[in-house]
C-alpha cells in the first residue's frame, strides 16, 4: 500500500516542530519563564490584569505574591460572568466556547473557558505533535492511508448570548478544518449525537466497513465501542475487522485496569498504544517514545505550570513551585496559568516526575480521589497497579471499581471497602482479597504501617458487584460517554452506598 502524500507534509511539518520541541527541551524553563511574562503582558488590561496590576509584575515571586491560587469554585462567578457575554475578563480575546467537564462528582458542571488561542496554540497544536512524534518513532507507519475513529463526547454544543459550551471534543470538532473530517470516522454527524446508546450502535454501523488505521478516545468507553464492534460483526478480534490497525491514542483514565482487555481483542505483535494527558482546561503531555509509560511535558501550548506538593496541599505549609524546583519520584498537585485566562488554576490532578531532562511525568491521580483517614496515603496509582498484579495472578479480569474507607467504630479498627465489577472472576475471592492486601502493602509503606499487625487497618472488604453496575449507575446520573468516569477512591462512603445499594437492587 502506498504512503499517501500527506506523511510527506507530516514529516516536513515534524521537522519544523522539532526544531521548536528541542528549544524547549534545551530550556525548559527560561521557556516557562518567558511564556508566563507574556501571558501577564497581553492580559495586562484585563479586569483581572488591572485588579492585580499584572504590568508590575517584574518576577516569578511577586507573580506568587500577588496571584491568589485558586480552583473552579473561586473563578466561577467570572467565567459566569463571561457565559453572560461580558468580555475582557480575564483574557482579553473574546471567549466563544466553554468546555462543560463534570469531572468525576455529581456536582454541578464546571464550565471551561477556550480561547482562539488555547484552540489552536494548544489542542490543535498538541493533536499535530501526538501525530509528528507518532509518525517519527514508527517511520514505517501506514497512518494515513486509513481513517482515525474517534470516540468523542456526546453532548451537542449549546448556544446562548454569542458563546457555545458543551463538551471539548464537540466544541473541537465543531471548529476543525472541513478537511480534517475526511481522516476520521464517524462522520460529524453521528460523533455528535447526544443519546450515547443510539450513537454507540451508529458508530458501529458507520465504522465497520471503513479501513480503520487508528482509534482515539477513552479507554473505558472506547472499550465498550470495541467490543459492541466485536459482537455486531461476529469476528474474533478486532484486526479481523480492521487489518490495518495499527495504534491507540488513548487518555482521560488510567489505562493500567484495561490494558490486558486491549491486548485480548488487539493481539497483533507490534500494535502501538500512545497516552496523552489532555483534559478541558488545555493539553498538557505526550506519548513520545514508544511502549513507554511516561509523558513529555509540553512546555511551549500557552501553559505555564506549578506544582504543590502533595505532603503540603491543603496544608496551612501549601505552596507552589516552579518547574525548575520539582524533584523526581515526588507527588505533585498541577496548578496551571493559560492562554485562556486561567490564572494560578488548580486541576485536581496530581503527577510524578520520572525525568528531569528532559521533563517527563506520570499522571499518579486526583487531589480529591484517595484514600487518606487513617494516614495510609492510598492514591489512585496504588490501587490500580495492585489489582492489575492480583488480576495476573489470579487470572481475573476488572470492568470498573471503587472504594471508601470503613470508619472506626468503639473498638472496631478501620478498613476499606471495595465494589469490584469482574469480567472474569478470580478463581477465588478471597485468595484475591489476599494478593491485593499484600500487592498495596508492597506498594505503599504508609498502608503496609498501618496495616501491620492490624493496628490501624483490617483486611480490606471486597465486594463483587453485579453485571453492567457502574454503567447503570452512570446513566442513572446522566453521565454515559464522553469524559464521565468513576470515582475510584473516596474519603467518603457516599458514592460507594450509592453503588452499593444499586447493586443489592
Amino acid at each position: 500500500m502506498p504512503i499517501p502524500i500527506v506523511n510527506s507534509v507530516a514529516a516536513w511539518f515534524l521537522k519544523k516542530r522539532f526544531q521548536q520541541i528541542d528549544l524547549f527541551l534545551k530550556y525548559p524553563n527560561e521557556v516557562q519563564h518567558e511564556l508566563l511574562f507574556s501571558l501577564l503582558d497581553f492580559a495586562k488590561d484585563t479586569e483581572i490584569g488591572k485588579q492585580y496590576d499584572f504590568a508590575s509584575i517584574k518576577s516569578y515571586k511577586t507573580f506568587t505574591e500577588r496571584v491568589p491560587i485558586k480552583n473552579y469554585d473561586g473563578w466561577q462567578d467570572i467565567i459566569q460572568r463571561s457565559m453572560k457575554g461580558e468580555q475582557n475578563l480575564f483574557w482579553p480575546t473574546p471567549i466563544k466556547w466553554y468546555a462543560k467537564s463534570s469531572g468525576t462528582t455529581r456536582a454541578k458542571s464546571k464550565f471551561i473557558p477556550v480561547s482562539e488561542e488555547s484552540l489552536e496554540e494548544c489542542h490543535y497544536a498538541a493533536s499535530k505533535d501526538l501525530l509528528s512524534m507518532y509518525l517519527n518513532n514508527n517511520e514505517e507507519s501506514q497512518l494515513f492511508t486509513g481513517k482515525s475513529l474517534r470516540l468523542g463526547g456526546s453532548k451537542q454544543l449549546h448556544k446562548q448570548n454569542g458563546t457555545a459550551f458543551g463538551d471539548l471534543s464537540a466544541i473541537l470538532i465543531d471548529n476543525m478544518p472541513f478537511w480534517a473530517e475526511f481522516s476520521s470516522t464517524p462522520c460529524n454527524k453521528v460523533s455528535l449525537m447526544s443519546d450515547w446508546e443510539h450513537k454507540m450502535q451508529a458508530i458501529v454501523n458507520e465504522t465497520r466497513y471503513e479501513n480503520v488505521t487508528s482509534l482515539a478516545g477513552v479507554p473505558s468507553w472506547m472499550l465498550v465501542l470495541l467490543n459492541n464492534v466485536l459482537e455486531t460483526t461476529g469476528k474474533g478480534n478486532l484486526h479481523e475487522v480492521w487489518p490495518h490497525l495499527e495504534v491507540y491514542f488513548h487518555g482521560g483514565v488510567s489505562f493500567t485496569p484495561y490494558i490486558d482487555q486491549y491486548k485480548n481483542i488487539l493481539p497483533k505483535s507490534g500494535f502501538k498504544y500512545y497516552e496523552i494527558y489532555n483534559a478541558s482546561e488545555g493539553f498538557f503531555a505526550i506519548q513520545d517514545q514508544n511502549d513507554s509509560s511516561e509523558l513529555l511535558l509540553m512546555l511551549d501550548y500557552g501553559i505555564f505550570y506549578e506544582f504543590i506538593p502533595m505532603d503540603v496541599y491543603a496544608t496551612s505549609e501549601e505552596k507552589a513551585i516552579p518547574l525548575s524546583e520539582v524533584e523526581l519520584h515526588k507527588n505533585y498537585a498541577v496548578i496551571i496559568t493559560t492562554n485562556a485566562g486561567l490564572w494560578r488554576y488548580k486541576v485536581g490532578d496530581t503527577v510524578r516526575f520520572t525525568s528531569l531532562s528532559p521533563y517527563r511525568i506520570k499522571i499518579s491521580g486526583r487531589t480529591k480521589h484517595h484514600i487518606n483517614v487513617f494516614g495510609e496515603e492510598l492514591i489512585i496509582e496504588n490501587a490500580e497497579n495492585a489489582l492489575k498484579q492480583v488480576c495476573k495472578d489470579t487470572e481475573a479480569e476488572i470492568v470498573d471499581f471503587t472504594a471508601a474507607p470503613v470508619f472506626m467504630e468503639g473498638k472496631e479498627k478501620g478498613a476499606h471497602e471495595w465494589l469490584i465489577e469482574f469480567k472474569r472472576l478470580p478463581r477465588n475471592i478471597d485468595e484475591f482479597n489476599e494478593l491485593f492486601d499484600d500487592a498495596l502493602k508492597a506498594l505503599n509503606s504508609d498502608y503496609e504501617a498501618k496495616r501491620f499487625n492490624n493496628i490501624t487497618l483490617n483486611k480490606p472488604k471486597i465486594n463483587v458487584a453485579r453485571e453492567n453496575l457502574f454503567y447503570d449507575w452512570l446513566k442513572q446520573n446522566n453521565k454515559l460517554g464522553g469524559q464521565h468516569k468513576v470515582p475510584r477512591l473516596s474519603n467518603t462512603r457516599d458514592y460507594l452506598e450509592e453503588l452499593l445499594k444499586l447493586n443489592a437492587s
